[in-house]
Order: structure tokens, then sequence, then C-alpha cells
């Protein structure tokens, strides 16, 4: 799906998003992130592990909200599905968004931790 411009220049910005995935039991789990975009796809990057990719790896879908940060009246509520998970260049997407939120590299790496990239796919946007 085609991405409106207002929210492209959200998901460019420096612009905090919610994650929604489906927990084992049904129930939903949510969690601020950052995000970008490559096109019209979804990007956020999180670690091996953790209770996202758990999540994720057994059922892809997501809704997302993001809000403009000088404007919160301005936001979108998204639904979709990840489509792709990246290890490959996860490293450097994480510092790339570290870049973009924080103005250095990602300072919260540890030694071991596995970086992944997931790719989500618009199904359903909805401007507020």
């Amino acid at each position: 799906m085609e991405l409106p411009d207002g929210l492209k220049a959200l998901l460019d910005g420096k612009n905090f998003a919610t994650l929604a995935t489906v927990m084992p039991d049904g129930s939903p789990q949510a969690t601020t992130m950052w995000v970008d975009r490559d096109g019209d796809l979804i990007r956020f990057n999180t670690a091996e592990g953790r209770t996202k990719p758990r999540n994720l790896d057994r059922d892809p879908r997501v809704a997302v909200s993001i809000y403009n940060a000088d404007d919160p009246y301005e936001a979108y509520a998204i639904q979709g599905r990840v489509i792709e998970k990246q290890h490959d260049g996860a490293d450097a997407h994480i510092d790339a968004l570290a870049n973009k939120y924080l103005g250095s590299d990602y300072p919260w790496g540890t030694p071991g931790m596995v970086r992944v990239i997931y790719v989500i796919e618009v199904e359903t946007i909805v401007a507020h």
C-alpha cells in the first residue's frame, strides 16, 4: 500500500511509534520504539530473545500508531503484517536509528546481542 505523504514525513522524522503485537494468549503487547521506512514499508529494529520477536515469529500481525512529536493531533493508526525479518545489516540499522533519534550510535549494545530488522507491509491506515 502506498503511504500518504504525511505518514512518510512522520516516519522519516524523529517521531516515536508504538507497535502492538499479539501475545500467545491473544492479549496485546505494546512497545514504544524507533522506526523508519524503506519506500512504503515500515521498519524497526529489536534484539532476538525479547518479547516482540517471539510474538512476531509466531504471529506477524501488528498495529502501529505514530504521532507528530511537535503536533500530537497529527497521528496515524496502521494495521499490517511483518513480511520480512533480516539479521544482515541490523547492527548498522540500529546505529542509523540511534543517530536519527539520539545523534550518536546505539549506546546500549551488549556482548552477544543479536539485532534484527522487521519489515512491515501496511494493510490499512487511518489518519487522525
